[in-house]
């Protein structure tokens, strides 16, 4: 086991897959049940799970105290485990995550959750630069399509830039795979 990993679930709230001003995020429900099964792995093998929430200002889809704003019901966090708020895409930015991680002894992060263009590559390249291992959980983030690309695309986009120099990738059911280990091969 190594205790110097955490679980890192970005911005997966109920504002995401139930909202008037958004469209629920892609592939939302496949997402939903990776993520239930990898927090389940992570804390069967004791490794912290760490909740990054958005808080976003009057009339965003994440309206800080909207039922929109709270973790998605299906992926809860459990009593004592950490929930950070953000108000910018880098998770790091004026929070306390990085003093949280540290006290704790985090080395190495595995990170999944939404929105895979901005704040999934921003956390994955700022852990980078913060000396962090970082792994992406190449089946665990999602998006919305844009003008130019699906969001599947974006997703491979992502999962190729980011994993050709700041994040090994890994897929969902490689990770936390033993209860007595903290880890898997892929970190």
């Amino acid at each position: 086991m190594q205790p110097s990993t955490a679980l890192l679930i970005i911005d997966v709230q109920l504002g995401m897959f139930v909202s008037p001003l958004v469209p629920p995020v892609d592939q939302g429900d496949a997402l939903l049940d990776t993520l239930r099964t990898l927090i389940h792995r992570a804390r069967e093998a004791s490794v912290p799970v760490v909740y990054v929430q958005h808080s976003g200002g009057r009339g965003h889809p994440l309206e800080e105290g909207t039922p929109q704003w709270h973790v998605h019901p299906a992926i809860q966090p459990r009593e004592g485990e950490p929930v950070v708020r953000k108000h910018f895409s880098d998770c790091f930015q004026g929070t306390g995550l990085h003093e949280l991680l540290q006290s704790r002894g985090i080395k190495q992060l595995v990170v999944a959750g939404i929105q895979t263009e901005f704040c999934v590559d921003t956390a994955c390249r700022r852990a980078f630069s913060l000396g962090y291992q970082v792994t992406l959980v190449e089946d665990a983030h999602s998006t919305w399509p844009n003008k130019v690309l699906s969001a599947r695309q974006m997703i491979a986009h992502h999962n190729l830039t980011l994993g050709s120099s700041f994040v090994q990738l890994a897929r969902s059911g490689s990770l936390f795979q033993d209860s007595r280990q903290a880890t898997t091969a892929a970190l």
